[in-house]
C-alpha cells in the first residue's frame, strides 16, 4: 500500500476535485514531508502544504504572496486564462489576492467597516432570524426528515450577511447565493465557474448602484464611503471586496454550523457536556474548527523568492496550496487523540479562522451566528437525531470546502 501511495504521489498526485475524502487524502500527503507537489484541475502543478506547523510558516512568511498578477509567471505571461476552472480564485481584485502594502491598505479599509462592534450589534437580529427559521422548521412536523443545511444553516448566515451589507431579500438574493455557492465548487467546469462569477458581479453591481443613490447603515454604504475618501477603493476593488466578504459570510459559517451539528448528533455524550455546563458553545465552535474546519484548500499562494521549507525547495514563482482543514488533524500538533471530537480538549490552536495577519475579519460574526444557532436549535429540538447513519452523509463536491452537502435530521 505504501509503495502504491508513493508511486501515485510521484506523478505528481492529482487532488480529488470532488473532495470525496479530504481527511484521508491529507493524511497521505502529510507523510510525504513539509510540502508535496500535486496537480489541480486543469493540469496546474502546485506545492501542497498540509502539516499545521508548515501551514503556519507559509501564512506568516512575507516571501509568500497571494497576488497572481505580481508573482505567478504563468498568469503574468498569459498562460493562465479564464478557461482554467479556478481562474476566479486568482484573478479577482480584493485583499484575498493582494500582497504587501496593497493587502494592508485593503484590509484597513474593510476592517474599518467590518468591526467586532458591528458583529455584536447584530446579535439581536441574528437571534430574531434564528427564531424565525426554527419556527418554520417546527411547522414541518417532527416525523419527516428535514435537510437542516438547506432549511436552516444555509439560510441563517445568508440572511445575516445580506442584512449587514444591505442586500434586500428576494429572487436576486437567491441568485447571488447560488452563484457564490458555485464559485466554491472545485468540480464545476470553467464555463460554469465563470458564468457564476459574472452573475455574482452583475448582482453586486446592482447593489452598489442602489446604495450610491440610497445609502444606509450597512457595510456596502460604508465601503462606498471608503472608496470616496482620499484613500479610496477602486471600482474593481469595491466589487471584489463585496464579493469576498459576502461569499465568505455565507458558505463558511454554513459549513461550520452544519459540521458542528452533525458532530454533536453523532457524539451525544459531547452535547451532554454542554447541557451539564462542562463545556459551552464556544467549545463546540473551537473543536469543530479543529476537527471539521470549513475551509479546506485555499488556492493559491506564490513564492516571491526561493523558499527552503526544511529541505523542500519551493522555487520563485511556484504556486502553493495550503490546507486549513488538515492542520487540525495533524497528530504532531494534537497527539494520539487527534481523531476524537472532544469538547473538553485543551490547547487548541486551530487554523479554522486563518492565522496571524490572515485571520478572517468575519470571525466575530461567525461566532455570534453559531452561538445563536446552536443554543436555540438544541433548546427547541432536544430530541433531534440524524435521519441517516453518519457515514452516509455526503461531502460537498469540492476540495475548497470541507463539509456535508446536506444534513438530514429528525427533529423529534
Amino acid at each position: 500500500m505504501a509503495q502504491a501511495q508513493t508511486e501515485a504521489l510521484s506523478c505528481p498526485y492529482a487532488l480529488d476535485a470532488m473532495g470525496r475524502n479530504l481527511g484521508r487524502e491529507a493524511a497521505m500527503l502529510r507523510t510525504q514531508g513539509p510540502a508535496v507537489q500535486v496537480t489541480l484541475p486543469g493540469g496546474i502543478t502546485a506545492w501542497a502544504v498540509v502539516q499545521q506547523r508548515y501551514v503556519e510558516r507559509i501564512l506568516a512568511d512575507d516571501r509568500v504572496s497571494r497576488s497572481a498578477r505580481l508573482h505567478w509567471p504563468d498568469f503574468i505571461d498569459g498562460h493562465i486564462q479564464a478557461d482554467w476552472p479556478l481562474y476566479p480564485w486568482v484573478a479577482n481584485e480584493n485583499m484575498f489576492n493582494s500582497y504587501g502594502e496593497q493587502r494592508s491598505r485593503l484590509r484597513r479599509l474593510v476592517a474599518g467597516a467590518f468591526t467586532v462592534r458591528r458583529s455584536e450589534a447584530m446579535r439581536p437580529k441574528v437571534e430574531a432570524i434564528t427564531a424565525e427559521l426554527l419556527a418554520g422548521l417546527a411547522d414541518q412536523g417532527a416525523q419527516a426528515p428535514v435537510d437542516l443545511r438547506a432549511r436552516f444553516t444555509a439560510l441563517l448566515p445568508m440572511r445575516v450577511i445580506c442584512e449587514l451589507f444591505g442586500v434586500e431579500q428576494g429572487a436576486a438574493t437567491d441568485a447571488l447565493c447560488a452563484a457564490l455557492h458555485t464559485v466554491f465548487t472545485s468540480s464545476v467546469s470553467a464555463e460554469e465557474m465563470n458564468q457564476a462569477l459574472l452573475e455574482a458581479f452583475h448582482l453586486l453591481t446592482a447593489v452598489v448602484e442602489r446604495k450610491r443613490v440610497e445609502p444606509g447603515d450597512d457595510l456596502t454604504s460604508a465601503l462606498i464611503a471608503a472608496r470616496d475618501a482620499d484613500d479610496r477603493l477602486t471600482e474593481e476593488e469595491l466589487l471584489g471586496t463585496l464579493y469576498l466578504m459576502i461569499a465568505g459570510g455565507m458558505d463558511s459559517p454554513t459549513t461550520l454550523m452544519t459540521n458542528a451539528i452533525a458532530a454533536l448528533l453523532t457524539h451525544p455524550e459531547q452535547l451532554e457536556h454542554v447541557r451539564a455546563g462542562r463545556a459551552d458553545w464556544n467549545d463546540v465552535i473551537d473543536e469543530t474548527l479543529r476537527m471539521h474546519t470549513p475551509g479546506a484548500y485555499s488556492p493559491l499562494r506564490f513564492a516571491v523568492e526561493d523558499i527552503d521549507l526544511d529541505g523542500v525547495l519551493i522555487k520563485k514563482g511556484e504556486p502553493i496550496l495550503v490546507s486549513f482543514a488538515a492542520g487540525g488533524l495533524d497528530p504532531v500538533r494534537y497527539g494520539a487523540s487527534v481523531a476524537e471530537f472532544d469538547l473538553l480538549r485543551t490547547g487548541r490552536d486551530t487554523l479554522g479562522f486563518g492565522h496571524g495577519a490572515h485571520r478572517c475579519l468575519g470571525a466575530p460574526l461567525a461566532r455570534v451566528e453559531a452561538q445563536s444557532a446552536f443554543g436555540e436549535l438544541f433548546d427547541r429540538f432536544p430530541d433531534m437525531q440524524l435521519a441517516c447513519p453518519a457515514d452516509e452523509l455526503e461531502p460537498m463536491p469540492t476540495f475548497l470546502m470541507n463539509g456535508f452537502k446536506s444534513l438530514p435530521v429528525l427533529l423529534g
